[in-house]
């Protein structure tokens, strides 16, 4: 005897048909090597605008490796593998501070 369903249950387990191009659920994950400038930056372009990352001027010249997933960006040293700064890119922003404002005292 054959498998019975009723057609509730066959609708719910069947695919869904999507649009040509959906890139619902689709993520952008990368990996970039790239070198610290002299000032303590590193750039990186995200939806087709450029940002620039603060890392310090201690890290200037060192070469990285950034891990980026969507916003999320890790600043790794490609030789130590120390993570030098962790961090979601804030899109209206062109430079991202290496600080957060400190609030104020009371």
């Amino acid at each position: 005897m054959p498998h019975r369903a009723t057609p509730a249950a066959a609708y719910n387990t069947r695919p869904k048909a999507q649009p040509a191009g959906s890139r619902q659920g689709d993520t952008h994950a990368r990996v970039r090597h790239d070198r610290v400038d002299h000032t303590g930056v590193v750039t990186l372009r995200i939806g087709g605008r450029l940002h620039h990352i603060g890392i310090g001027r201690t890290h200037a010249r060192t070469h990285v490796i950034l891990l980026v997933d969507d916003l999320h960006v890790r600043v790794v040293n490609a030789t130590t593998g120390e993570l030098l700064r962790e961090l979601i890119i804030d899109p209206t922003r062109d430079y991202q501070p290496q600080y957060t404002k400190k609030p104020p005292n009371p």
